[in-house]
């Protein structure tokens, strides 16, 4: 039988040598930069996120254009309240939220004196920019001079408030509602409206002077009127209702208040507590 060759039967161990082992992949480049790039889109749309949250410089000096030639006239200037409400306040009695203040700038309030706006979407952002801006200042630079106690007592004395107005359901509705009017108007609106209640006669109380066809004449505050009727208001709180028929004559006294000027009823003290107590009333 043959020999067999040794070198034959010999294992070749030169594949040993020339193929090791081979080591755990390594990462692929590719899925790094692709981290990489989306991370850095995550910082970008966080920091435009951030710095869309701020109004724009010119969106702020636009905000408050708009406010001072469509909203300073009844709010104040800084918002301090006037003929309309205090805005100087971190709160709203009708504006829980950004979107019920941007619906109020442009719609306004159904059954008040705040009326809507023809403004874009984007003037209603920059004017409710401008009002949120407000509430970060003091809603009074200075404190309201007087008590509030010895106003209370004054409003239901000698002031006789309560002849003409309501306040948590007493007294006469002749003029204005008094419940939150603290809240409504500014403290220099509600000492201006004492000392002289002509100068801004609220809307919706029109003074009528009547005499009808028999010569009774009445004083009263006009309730509802078309083409051929009218209802008033007396200012005793009594209501009447007329055909115009039976009127003789009819005068209308635009820009005049049945209500007295309280300066010459009322000492200065007596004016500062009248108006703390009506602040008071939020």
């Amino acid at each position: 039988m043959p020999a067999v060759s040794r070198a034959k039967i010999m294992p070749n161990n030169s594949n040993v040598h020339d193929n090791p082992s081979p080591r755990p992949a390594e990462p692929d480049g590719s899925l790094t930069r692709i981290r990489t790039i989306l991370l850095r889109l995550a910082s970008a749309l966080l920091l435009t996120c951030a710095l869309l949250a701020q109004p724009a410089p010119n969106d702020a000096a636009q905000g408050e254009k708009l406010f001072r030639s469509h909203c300073a006239h009844c709010h104040g200037p800084r918002g301090e309240g006037g003929r309309g409400a205090v805005l100087a306040t971190t709160a709203f009695r009708h504006a829980a939220d950004e979107a019920a203040l941007l619906r109020i700038i442009r719609r306004g309030i159904p059954g008040t004196e705040m009326p809507g706006t023809p403004f874009s979407d984007r003037q209603a952002q920059q004017t409710a920019s401008f009002v949120r801006s407000l509430g970060r200042a003091a809603a009074e630079t200075r404190p309201v001079p007087g008590d509030a106690a010895r106003g209370r007592a004054l409003y239901e004395t000698k002031g006789n408030c309560a002849g003409c107005h309501t306040l948590s359901g007493r007294g006469q509705p002749v003029g204005p509602d008094l419940a939150g009017i603290g809240a409504r108007t500014g403290a220099a609106y509600l000492r201006e409206a004492l000392l002289d209640p002509s100068k801004d006669v609220p809307a919706g109380f029109l003074q009528m002077r009547l005499t009808t066809s028999q010569g009774r004449r009445l004083t009263a505050v006009r309730i509802n009127e078309d083409t051929f009727s009218l209802q008033v208001r007396d200012l005793s709180g009594n209501t009447h209702s007329f055909w115009k028929s039976e009127l003789a004559d009819i005068q209308k006294d635009f820009g005049k208040s049945p209500m007295p000027a309280y300066g010459s009823l009322l000492t200065p003290s007596e004016v500062d507590d009248l108006v703390a107590y009506m602040v008071s009333l939020r």
